[in-house]
């Protein structure tokens, strides 16, 4: 558990983080978002302690922050940023058993960790182990960059606008990759954005910073249905929240007995999901299947129903 406790930063006559106060469970994704400014990267910078808080405390698992000496402390907590930040002179392999090698792992538990790492990413260890960072496309090496963050086995997980560089197909293959891999590992995970699409993808739980304030700390779903103000609303969209929110609802939920044409979808998929195939293909419901065993159906009515009750 990461508890902030009314964390500030100023800067002589200047507040980058006033008095925030919030909590991230272990096991979750929080997403810190906010517009240019508005205080979200300085907050995350100030929790490994490469910002020293002006005042308030960063605790982790109940012992505070200032209880480590700051290079210790970072070595326990993994830090992934834009653009990756690997070391273009180093093979994938040693980019990615940087820290564990600094905290005195022997070599054949590196080894181990870098292959075990690369194939949770998809990336044949045999393929990928001995190129250097060139030689690799950019959703490759933010793969690997995230790789690197992870190789100590850290209590916590900090990434700052990690995917902002890539495009959207594959930014939005990163987003599933990271999220199959917290669930499989149970990281804790904080991650600040400006998008707010993609606090909403991946957030457990959405905080959403404005003028170095906490102006709303809430899961998607209220973020979405409940903006505290003015900003929030903005962000989400009023346009859009009823397809955010279909975004959030599996096809589960609506699963009725029946049978549909064309390509079935799994139940974990979402009502934005089945509502877009829908639409593409002219069709009234998709067949729906659960563990890969067909199971009935989802109806676009439906799903136009609940996106109705929150318009």
């Amino acid at each position: 558990m990461i508890e902030i406790d009314r964390i500030t930063k100023t800067y002589g006559d200047s507040t980058a983080v006033d008095g925030v106060t919030m909590t991230a469970e272990t096991g979750t994704i929080t997403v810190i978002v906010g517009t240019s400014g508005s205080g979200k990267t300085t907050l995350l910078r100030m929790i490994n302690r490469l910002e020293e808080p002006s005042s308030g405390e960063v605790r982790i698992n109940g012992e505070s922050t200032r209880a480590t000496k700051p290079h210790l402390l970072r070595r326990r907590i993994g830090y992934a940023i834009q653009g990756h930040g690997l070391f273009p002179h180093h093979t994938v392999g040693r980019n990615i058993g940087a820290v564990p090698q600094l905290m005195g792992w022997k070599k054949d538990r590196i080894r181990a960790r870098v292959d075990e790492l690369l194939s949770l990413f998809s990336m044949e260890p045999d393929a990928f182990r001995d190129r250097y960072p060139a030689e690799l496309s950019g959703g490759q090496q933010q793969r690997v960059g995230v790789a690197r963050a992870l190789a100590s086995r850290p209590d916590l997980l900090l990434m700052d606008e990690p995917f902002g560089a890539l495009d959207p197909i594959i930014r939005a293959r990163a987003q599933d990759d990271l999220r199959r891999i917290q669930r499989r590992l149970g990281s804790t995970i904080l991650l600040v954005t400006h998008d707010m699409e993609e606090a909403i993808r991946l957030g457990d739980r959405v905080a959403v910073m404005d003028g170095g304030r906490l102006v709303q700390h809430a899961t998607p779903a209220e973020i979405i249905a409940q903006p505290a103000t003015p900003l929030v609303a903005d962000m989400v969209g009023d346009v859009e929240r009823p397809l955010r929110l279909l975004s959030l609802i599996p096809l589960s939920e609506l699963l009725e007995e029946g049978t549909a044409p064309g390509e079935a979808m799994p139940a974990e998929a979402s009502l934005r999901d089945a509502l877009a195939a829908c639409l593409w293909s002219g069709r009234s419901a998709v067949p729906v299947t659960v563990d890969g065993v067909p199971s009935g159906r989802v109806t676009f009515e439906a799903i136009r129903a609940r996106a109705e009750l929150h318009a």
